[in-house]
């Protein structure tokens, strides 16, 4: 369980230099030269590391070689960053490779670890989160993550968010919000999270897992913790409102498409019980446009 990923700063290529006091006056050599400069740039610009769509950030978390790591610095798992290269490219990803469990001494015994008796925290989920996300068109929400060894060690290496302004730890205590005109879409998208969430049991969808990039767009991360077999949603209070493409999208989910994309990395009791919490999902939702029309509940 990673608690938040580094954000990054605005452009860690550039370092900004900021004096203080009385700025003295260059003599007109420098002035020249400084002239002379800006025009060159203007001329030859710096390259810019290109936009990819999601299948070629998976191709290239699959292919590229890890030139580098170091710890993400934050979280209990060891989380690591590595830096990737294909020769052409250079990139970092975020690579997790916890895979815990209670025993089953632990459960016959009643142990609990964070509250619960079957704990996990295992890497298998976040590459579930993944394929779940698309298949309720809401992957632009989340990492592009696959599967990979490091070391020697299995884990899910997901693709390193670019253009991140704040987490949402810092975004209450500065009260910081969107524009205005944005603050609405930013609450959808909360929403599709907060749905989300609930799909999949996710137990530590905290503030570190949630990221905002410098456009407002939300970004969710970590989901270690979630795929739990409860066959309850955790918090119905919290689903208030639904996009209505992805509630048709939930009603249409099949326990062979999860299969199908996830089910190397959830057993068939996880898988039941998404499917489960996808019924009480829609049921919920169903109620609310029932009680409050459907004009208050789905946009």
């Amino acid at each position: 369980m990673v608690s938040s990923r580094e954000v990054a700063p605005r452009n860690p290529r550039v370092r900004r230099h900021v004096s203080a006091g009385v700025r003295r006056q260059p003599p007109p050599s420098a002035v020249a030269l400084v002239a002379a400069l800006a025009l060159l740039s203007f001329a030859t610009p710096r390259a810019v590391e290109p936009a990819l769509a999601a299948e070629q950030q998976l191709a290239f978390l699959k292919s590229a070689k890890v030139v580098g790591s170091r710890p993400i610095g934050k979280g209990i798992t060891g989380a690591l960053r590595l830096t990737l290269s294909d020769g052409q490219l250079t990139h970092d990803a975020a690579f997790q490779s916890v895979d815990e469990r209670s025993s089953l001494d632990d459960i016959r015994n009643g142990k609990r670890r964070a509250g619960e008796v079957r704990f996990v925290d295992s890497y298998r989920y976040n590459i579930a989160a993944w394929e779940m996300s698309r298949l309720l068109a809401l992957d632009a929400m989340m990492p592009p993550t696959i599967e990979r060894q490091y070391q020697g060690k299995p884990g899910a290496l997901s693709w390193w968010m670019d253009d991140v302004l704040m987490d949402e730890a810092e975004r209450e205590s500065t009260n910081a919000g969107p524009p205005a005109g944005q603050t609405v879409a930013m609450v959808r998208e909360r929403q599709r999270m907060m749905v989300f969430a609930e799909l999949l049991f996710d137990t530590d969808r905290n503030k570190g897992n949630v990221l905002y990039t410098r456009d407002w767009r939300v970004i969710m991360l970590d989901f270690t913790r979630a795929f739990r077999t409860e066959m309850t949603i955790r918090r119905p209070d919290v689903l208030e409102s639904c996009d209505r493409q992805l509630l048709a999208r939930l009603r249409a989910l099949g326990k062979e498409e999860i299969s199908r994309v996830a089910g190397r990395h959830l057993t068939s009791a996880e898988i039941d019980a998404v499917m489960q919490r996808r019924r009480l999902i829609v049921e919920h939702f169903d109620r609310l446009v029932k009680t409050r029309g459907e004009g208050a509940v789905l946009y």
